[in-house]
């Protein structure tokens, strides 16, 4: 195993060593990087059950209606597509949709056990309860998702073999680096790539009601794992920052290549009698690398928002630059700064939490949170 350690904010020992929680001078040595993002914590709270934050009785007639509209299935425009009936596109995009929800749904429950994970290992106190606050969040997005898919399709679906080993490898790591690119960085890049994009574009305003509030915590999740990067990246050796750097690389792979693809999507193809190999080789017919570069060029797609989330956090450099440059412009992406796409909206949804949990329309701490 490699630690790599930096900071002593992100200190840690092995989870079996519980001794080493109780030694009494690491109770007064506390880093005060987590102090503004912990404190804003109670500006952010939301009950998935309590209806004043949301409420899961919101109909939509899923039979009718697409939860999401027609161009975010690549089959739709193959020779597939052109011989489905309305029906089964109907039937097909939302058990689509469920399957994506229900990836989200397991990311969220690793997201909730690495923050736990956590929460065993780091001595800073501070950071142990950054980790503590952070595994409360993810709980109650497990919840949130949990009653949207209870509600729209009665139970979640399998969780796919990339993510499911992807997901079981942050989590049992032992390594503080790998935990914090991985899901910190990573996962959460994603999911806030995704929740901005289904906030965007979907047809059922529980579902972007719902993604706004979980962006309300993510945002900060995100946020924890950018200090450890500018704490730590700046300070690694050569042969360190190659260890973090092919990680991550390793991990954007796994995900931009697996994540989506026909055979995870196997249970969705045969609801609707389509042989996904077939599917698989319509849209490969159908879209090249080239297409796939050019929905990249969007910004709230979930791969771009990924790399843009390494790019800022100094862990690409030369060595892997020309590996993400087959997928987007990096100098376009290095010039836009480090807001993400994200941010503006859980702005607008801390706002309207305040209003609920104090009555006010005070100014958000996301951004004195950096």
């Amino acid at each position: 195993m490699v630690q790599i350690t930096k900071d002593d904010a992100y200190d840690a020992v092995a989870a079996e060593d519980f001794p080493a929680m109780l030694d009494p001078r690491r109770y007064n040595v506390r880093s005060t990087a987590f102090d503004k993002i912990i404190s804003a914590t109670h500006d952010h709270f939301w009950d998935p059950l309590d209806t004043k934050y949301i409420d899961f009785t919101a109909p939509f007639d899923t039979t009718k209606e697409m939860i999401l509209p027609p161009d975010f299935f690549p089959v739709f425009h193959t020779r597939i597509g052109e011989t489905m009936t309305e029906a089964q596109k109907i039937k097909f995009a939302n058990e689509s949709t469920r399957w994506q929800l229900s990836a989200i749904l397991h990311g969220e429950q690793g997201a909730l056990s690495l923050s736990a994970s956590l929460c065993h290992i780091l001595r800073d106190p501070g950071a142990q309860e950054y980790a503590a606050n952070q595994t409360r969040e993810e709980a109650r997005h497990v919840t949130g998702f949990s009653k949207y898919i209870q509600a729209r399709w009665g139970s979640p679906l399998p969780c796919g073999d990339t993510l499911s080993s992807l997901l079981t490898e942050m989590v049992g790591a032992p390594e503080v680096y790998k935990k914090i690119v991985g899901m910190q960085m990573l996962v959460e890049g994603l999911a806030m790539g995704a929740f901005a994009t289904l906030y965007q574009k979907t047809n059922d305003p529980l579902l972007r009601h719902l993604c706004q509030l979980v962006m309300t915590d993510e945002a900060f999740h995100h946020k924890f794992g950018k200090i450890w990067a500018d704490r730590t990246i700046p300070k690694l050796s050569e042969e360190e920052h190659n260890l973090v750097e092919d990680w991550a690389a390793q991990c954007f792979q796994t995900l931009l290549f697996n994540l989506i693809n026909a055979e995870q999507m196997k249970e969705v193809y045969d609801a609707v009698g389509i042989d996904w190999q077939d599917a698989r080789a319509a849209i490969m017919e159908a879209f090249t690398d080239e297409d796939r570069r050019e929905g990249m060029k969007q910004s709230a797609n979930i791969f771009r928002v990924l790399i843009k989330t390494l790019l800022n956090a100094g862990i690409i450099t030369d060595r892997t630059k020309a590996f993400y440059g087959m997928y987007v412009d990096m100098d376009e992406l290095k010039n836009e700064g480090e807001r993400m796409i994200g941010d503006d909206i859980a702005e607008e949804g801390i706002r309207y939490l305040q209003s609920i949990n104090f009555g006010t329309n005070g100014n958000s701490k996301l951004l004195a949170a950096e």
